[in-house]
Formats: structure tokens, C-alpha cells, sequence
């Protein structure tokens, strides 16, 4: 809390308001399917987490959703294919694409290598906070995993 000295009819008061906490940067949020999402401002940046491509463990292919498709978390918007087996990539926000890493496409081992940077596999447009507030947060996420991960 920041306190403001104020006047009031000749007197001095110290009072304290509480002032709304600004978040700076990103915050990153997780999903139960094991994708991660770093929020700014109205932009979610979508990703597998390191313990997801662990378990799936070398990946050869990577399908990334187009530009402007429509999203849900219900919804399938992309794939990502290893040694071991497929998996459906979900988007967690409701919204529309507007980016996709290609990279990721031509280089699959940015997955493996660089999970949760530069290993991104989209970025979607979203306008509910009320579904950012529903993913779980680093320490949620931690615990859905177990501890020694």
C-alpha cells in the first residue's frame, strides 16, 4: 500500500489507499493438456511445456494452425508428432490466430531444444480474461505434474 498524506479542514491525516497492482511483462499460464500460454496484454503466445516434450520425446513434425483461424480450447488447431506418438495441440483461449512460428515447422527440434522460447507454435488474439483466470498458474502446474519435474 502507498500511503497519501492528505489536509482535511487544517488537520494532517496519513491515510492509506490501496493501489491496484500493475503487471509488467508476461504472465504465463498452463493447461491441463500441457500447453503453455505467456499473456500481453490481449495476445497469448501458445507452446508445449518442457515436461510435455520430454514425454514425448523427439519430435518429427510440427502442424501449426493458419493465420486468422478461429479458436477455442475444445478445438484442435495444430499437431505435433514424435517418435513416440501424436498429439493434438489445443488452443487454450478462445480467439483468432494471428501469428504461427514456421520455424518450428522446418526445425522440429526447436520443440525439444527450446520448449518454452523459441519453440512457440502460435500466437492467438483473445478478449476473455474470464478463460486466462481459469488456467492454472506456475505452481498449479507444478503440482499437476508431481514434484520431480
Amino acid at each position: 500500500m502507498i500511503g497519501v498524506l492528505t489536509r482535511r479542514f487544517g488537520q494532517r491525516l496519513l491515510s492509506f489507499a490501496p493501489q491496484r497492482a500493475i503487471t509488467r511483462g508476461y504472465v504465463t499460464k498452463y493447461t491441463e493438456s500441457h500447453e503453455w500460454v505467456k499473456i500481453d496484454k490481449n495476445i497469448g503466445t501458445v507452446g508445449v511445456t518442457d515436461y510435455a516434450q520430454k514425454e514425448l520425446g523427439d519430435i518429427v513434425y510440427v502442424e501449426v494452425p493458419e493465420v486468422g483461424m478461429q479458436t477455442d480450447p475444445d478445438t484442435p488447431v495444430g499437431v505435433v508428432e514424435s517418435v513416440k506418438s501424436t498429439s493434438d495441440i489445443y488452443s487454450p483461449l478462445t480467439g483468432e490466430i494471428v501469428e504461427a512460428n514456421q520455424s518450428v515447422v522446418s526445425k522440429t527440434k526447436l520443440i525439444n531444444t527450446a520448449a518454452e522460447s523459441d519453440g512457440w507454435l502460435f500466437k492467438v488474439k483473445f478478449s476473455s480474461q474470464d478463460e486466462v483466470d481459469k488456467l492454472l498458474d506456475a505452481t498449479q502446474y507444478k503440482e499437476l505434474i508431481g514434484s520431480d519435474h
